[in-house]
């Protein structure tokens, strides 16, 4: 497509650039489950580790194409704003495009914990009784980072977490009234990174669904993952998607001016489990050199450690063409 464009030259053949890359990104849409249902339909006839190897690298691949599309629409957008001027000093609470120079891991805690909650309510009834979500250690740690990658990230960890201790709570059946237990969210700034460790005590995983923890092609549960991957047409893989009243909007998660990540295009049920979400937030996390794993006590609980670098100066993990054509 962009071999076709022609040379940008004024502000409005930068318009109409704009207007093309936002319908490819539309359309790009149905990319990620289609892809995924592809993964689990052939898993009977290719290795899992190739699968996953191929996964990883083209959504990897397609990362980096979404980045700099939205990039380009971004700094369009700020370009155009009432408020931009050239030449200003660029204050650290702003973004560049789609970069938010000093993103505070407590805020974006704190935004997906909001976010989570009504997400909870809506699969488990109004009533249901949440844990308790407690941020400590180093609240003011802040690094550069693309905010609707580690919305995404940290949403899916704390969901996952909120999940497992309500469920596990509504099969013991207490007797009295003692609150769920809390997940505790422990913040570590060190010199050249940062480190979010999310505990809970949800009972673990069990242990013949570690083997498949990393994997899309999900093994004894792919078939029910196939079938809800039929329900989601379109992914964007941002938690704005996961929009199940007005009240998610409030709770100030960051959404971009352009339709191609809008929740609208891309909204599913919050209880629909794709079973992707760990997955790719691995692939996020290592795109931008950092890290995701998880240790679990089966009968206890989970923690999850997100490593971010924090300088804003190591480059993305990219695809190579080469790695394209060997997988």
């Amino acid at each position: 497509m962009f071999r076709k464009v022609k040379e940008i030259k004024t502000l409005e053949d930068n318009e109409e650039f704009c207007k093309s890359i936002a319908q490819m990104l539309k359309a790009h849409l149905t990319v990620i489950p289609k892809l995924s249902m592809g993964i689990l339909e052939s898993r009977g006839r290719m290795d899992p580790a190739d699968l996953d190897k191929f996964m990883n690298t083209v959504l990897r691949s397609r990362i980096s194409r979404r980045v700099i599309a939205e990039q380009h629409l971004a700094l369009t957008d700020t370009y155009h704003s009432p408020w931009f001027s050239p030449g200003a000093k660029l204050s650290e609470s702003e973004f560049i495009g789609e970069i938010f120079i000093k993103c505070v891991a407590k805020d974006v805690i704190e935004r997906c914990t909001r976010a989570v909650e009504t997400i909870a309510r809506a699969t488990y009834g109004h009533d249901v009784e949440l844990p308790e979500i407690n941020v400590v250690g180093h609240l003011e740690a802040s690094f550069p980072y693309i905010l609707s990658h580690l919305e995404y990230i940290i949403g899916e960890l704390l969901r996952n977490s909120v999940q497992a201790v309500i469920e596990r709570r509504q099969r013991a059946k207490p007797t009295r009234a003692s609150p769920p237990p809390p997940i505790e969210v422990t913040i570590c700034e060190a010199q050249q990174h940062v480190i979010i460790r999310i505990s809970d005590q949800g009972g673990g995983i069990p242990r013949d669904e570690l083997p498949y923890l990393w994997s899309f092609s999900k093994g004894p549960q792919s078939e029910q993952r196939l079938e809800n991957l039929g329900r989601v047409p379109k992914l964007a893989a941002t938690m704005q998607e996961l929009h199940v009243s007005d009240e998610l909007g409030r709770a100030d998660l960051k959404t971009p001016n352009y339709s191609s990540s809008l929740s609208s295009m891309t909204g599913r049920p919050p209880n629909l489990r794709l079973g992707m979400g760990l997955p790719l937030s691995r692939v996020y996390a290592e795109y931008w050199a950092g890290s995701l794993e998880l240790h679990s006590l089966e009968g206890y609980g989970v923690d999850a450690f997100l490593q971010i670098s924090k300088l804003g100066n190591k480059n993305e993990q990219l695809t190579t063409r080469a790695t394209m054509d060997a997988v």
